[in-house]
């Protein structure tokens, strides 16, 4: 069997070049991509404004902030919140009058019917037409307007019913209950490499691991001590820390829960910090 080039369209198998490049082409078919160093929030870098921490805080979930951009979230949060629940609290306010309007109405027509049952109908009398009328105050249709095109008697659609919201401020990347007492301070060990003249946010090592000195970055998984703040690499937390259990900075006693696993960076629209793929659904197209 002959060889066939790339572009030709006599063979009788559909190539998966082919196929490629029509979905190229046409875009049918799914499209993935693994994202580069660039795209990749780096792990000393606030999960809010991607820019490196002046004050780093970090969550007992790991997650990283800038301590003053996380307090201008929390308070346009709660402002949020207050006036959502204003809103709520008007919407139950109108339901209620609306109920009781309702209920008013109710009375209403209980009364003009039980009136109509026990009221003799009058007898006719000379001189007195019996003939339809076009008065719209017989028969209590003094507020029916002939009229359907005033808007108060179209119909209206009901209100969306809103739900209350939820009072709680919740940290924008676990989902959780976030306050300001439950943050814990960290403190970057600076990397000594005798370079005074580049400043620290344009050197592409900035910190080390507070034992060891190794380089931190985000292919190096790292952990905060919650007793002392330091950061350090999970290597030393495996080998040196869980021996004794005591804090090298400081010599305080830990816990398992004084280790908190640092989140490392992701893109910045992805939800977890090992996600480094963008995947973007598309049209099947069968062969």
């Amino acid at each position: 069997m002959t060889r066939h080039s790339r572009n030709s369209t006599a063979g009788c198998v559909y190539t998966y070049h082919e196929r490629q490049k029509d979905q190229s082409q046409s875009g049918y078919g799914s499209k993935q991509l693994r994202l580069g160093k660039d795209s990749a929030r780096e792990f000393d870098c606030c999960c809010l404004t991607l820019q490196p921490c002046r004050n780093p805080v970090v969550t007992k979930d790991g997650y990283l902030y800038d301590k003053e951009a996380l307090i201008t979230y929390i308070l346009q949060k709660k402002k949020e919140i207050a006036r959502k629940l204003k809103e709520y609290q008007r919407q139950k306010d109108r339901a209620k009058n609306d109920a009781k309007e309702i209920e008013r109405l109710e009375d209403q027509e209980r009364i003009k019917k039980f009136s109509s049952r026990t009221l003799e109908a009058p007898s006719s009398r000379p001189g007195t037409s019996t003939g339809a009328t076009i008065c719209n105050m017989k028969e209590g249709k003094d507020k029916q307007l002939p009229s359907f095109w005033v808007p108060s008697l179209t119909p209206q659609a009901s209100a969306t019913q809103e739900a209350k919201p939820d009072e709680k401020v919740r940290c924008p990347m676990s989902g959780k209950p976030i306050k300001l007492k439950d943050l814990i301070d960290v403190h970057f060990t600076d990397i000594k490499d005798r370079d005074s003249k580049t400043a620290l946010i344009n050197k592409q090592n900035r910190f080390v691991c507070a034992v060891t000195n190794d380089v931190l970055g985000n292919s190096v998984p790292a952990a905060v001590l919650k007793t002392s703040g330091c950061v350090v690499t999970l290597d030393c937390v495996e080998k040196l820390i869980k021996k004794d259990m005591l804090d090298p900075i400081n010599g305080k006693k830990m816990t398992e829960k004084d280790i908190i696993p640092l989140q490392r960076g992701a893109s910045s629209f992805s939800g977890s910090g090992l996600t480094l793929e963008a995947k973007k659904e598309g049209a099947a197209m069968q062969a």
